[in-house]
C-alpha cells in the first residue's frame, strides 16, 4: 500500500489536462489554508476553490468500496477515520471562505471540469 501514489494518479492527471485545456491554470498538492494539514488536488488561489479527487478505495465510495477479506474492521474503521478528516477538513476550508470540489475517481472527467470551471469562472 505504501507503493500507492499519493498524488499525479491517473484520475487526477486527466482531470488536469482537461481544465488546462480549458484555459484554467492552477495550483496542485499545496495546503490552501495555512495550519491545516491537508493538501488539496488542484487549487485556483485567486477564487478560493480547492478540488480534491478522491479514491474510491481510500475514500470509501460506496459504489466501488470492496473491502478487503483480512483485517476487515481495520480497514472500515481506516475508512471511516479518512471520511471524518475529509468533512473536519472539509468544514475548516469552508469556515475560511472556500469552496470545496470532491470528485471521485469514477466521475466523468468532462462532467467534473464542467462543474469546476463552472465554479471557478463564476462563482459558487
Amino acid at each position: 500500500m505504501q507503493r500507492m501514489p499519493r498524488r499525479d494518479t491517473q484520475p487526477e492527471m486527466a482531470l488536469r489536462r482537461e481544465l488546462h485545456r480549458r484555459g484554467l491554470r492552477y495550483r496542485t498538492s499545496i495546503r490552501p489554508l495555512d495550519g491545516l494539514r491537508c493538501q488539496a488536488d488542484i487549487v485556483f488561489a485567486s477564487a478560493k476553490v480547492a478540488c480534491f479527487v478522491d479514491s474510491c478505495h481510500w475514500h470509501g465510495c460506496e459504489q466501488h468500496l470492496r473491502l478487503p477479506k483480512t483485517n476487515t474492521q481495520w480497514w472500515r474503521d481506516k475508512i471511516a477515520w479518512t471520511k471524518e478528516r475529509d468533512e473536519r477538513n472539509n468544514a475548516a476550508l469552508r469556515a475560511a471562505g472556500w469552496t470545496v470540489i470532491r470528485v471521485w475517481e469514477h466521475d466523468n472527467v468532462t462532467d467534473a471540469a464542467d462543474l469546476i470551471e463552472r465554479v471557478v469562472r463564476h462563482g459558487a
